[in-house]
C-alpha cells in the first residue's frame, strides 16, 4: 500500500503541473509575428526603423513596399530601394516626425524634391519647396562691392577718436542683378551704356555710404559672401591737395567683397 500510494503521488503531481502549465497564457509564436523593427537598404546605405514609421503615410511607396511580399529585397532580406541612400535620411525623418528640418548649408533641394515625388510623399514635396530659399526663376550671378575708405579723426584734442569714413561704395556686376538688389539706392549716372540691360558694368555706385546696408540688401536677395580682398593703409608721401587731411590720407585703404547667388 505504501509503495502504491507512493507511486501514485508523482503521477498526480506531474498531472497537476501539466494542468497548471496549460492554464498559463502562452506567448505568440515569434516566427508568425511580423518584426516591429525593420532594416532597409537604400542604394547601399542601411537604415533601421519601425513598421509604424513606414506605414505612417499609407499611400506612400515605403508603405506599399512593406505590404508587398514581392518588393525587391537584398541578400539579407532587407527591403531594397534603388535610390539615393544619403538623401533618404530626410525622407525617413519626415516619416518619423511629419516635418522637415534641413541643415543650414543644404543645397540639394531639387534632388530631395525628386526623391519625395518618387516616394509619393506629397507633404514632403511641399515642405522642400517651402524650405528652398531660392525662388524658382531667380537669376544666378555675381556682384562685387568695393569701397575706398579712411578714418576721420576727432578734432579739438580728441585725436584718439577715430571713425570710419567711406567716400563711395562701388558696385560691379550684371546690370539686371544690380538693379534687382539695390533698387532706388543704385546710382547709374556714371554708366555710359544706358538702355542695354543684358550687360555688365563697373561704373555703378550707391547713393549712400553705409556698407552694412549694402550687405543686408545682398543677403535679403540670397547672395552670399564668397571672397574679399583689401589694400594696406600706407599712404604716400606725395604733396596733398588743399583741404586733404594728412592723417586721413595716411589711413586710406580699398576693400572689395564678392557676393554670389546660386
Amino acid at each position: 500500500m505504501g509503495a502504491g500510494a507512493g507511486g501514485g503521488r508523482p503521477e498526480s503531481g506531474s498531472g497537476g503541473a501539466r494542468s497548471r502549465a496549460a492554464l498559463r497564457p502562452q506567448p505568440p509564436a515569434m516566427a508568425d509575428a511580423p518584426p516591429e523593427v525593420l532594416e532597409l537598404n537604400v542604394g547601399g546605405v542601411h537604415y533601421a526603423t519601425t513598421r509604424d514609421t513606414l506605414l505612417r503615410e499609407p499611400d506612400s511607396l515605403p508603405a506599399a513596399a512593406l505590404r508587398d511580399p514581392d518588393h525587391p529585397r537584398d541578400a539579407r532580406g532587407r527591403i531594397f530601394f534603388d535610390r539615393d541612400g544619403v538623401l533618404f535620411r530626410y525622407v525617413l525623418d519626415y516619416l518619423r516626425d511629419g516635418g522637415l528640418v534641413l541643415p543650414e548649408c543644404f543645397r540639394e533641394h531639387k534632388r530631395l524634391s525628386r526623391e519625395a515625388k518618387h516616394y509619393r510623399l506629397v507633404g514632403l514635396e511641399h515642405a522642400v519647396r517651402e524650405a528652398d530659399p531660392r525662388p524658382p526663376n531667380r537669376e544666378r550671378g555675381c556682384i562685387t562691392v568695393g569701397y575706398r575708405g579712411s578714418f576721420a579723426f576727432g578734432r579739438d584734442g580728441l585725436a584718439d577718436v577715430k571713425f570710419r569714413k567711406l567716400s563711395r561704395i562701388l558696385v560691379c556686376g550684371k546690370v539686371t542683378l544690380c538693379r534687382d538688389v539695390f533698387g532706388e539706392t543704385l546710382n547709374e549716372s556714371r554708366d555710359p551704356d544706358h538702355g542695354l540691360a543684358d550687360r555688365y558694368t563697373s561704373r555703378f555706385f550707391l547713393k549712400h555710404s553705409f556698407i552694412e546696408q549694402a550687405f543686408d540688401m545682398l543677403q535679403e536677395q540670397g547672395f552670399k559672401l564668397t571672397a574679399s580682398c583689401g589694400s594696406g593703409t600706407a599712404g604716400g608721401a606725395a604733396e596733398l591737395k588743399p583741404g586733404v587731411d594728412s592723417e586721413e590720407n595716411r589711413w586710406n585703404h580699398y576693400n572689395e567683397f564678392v557676393f554670389v547667388r546660386e
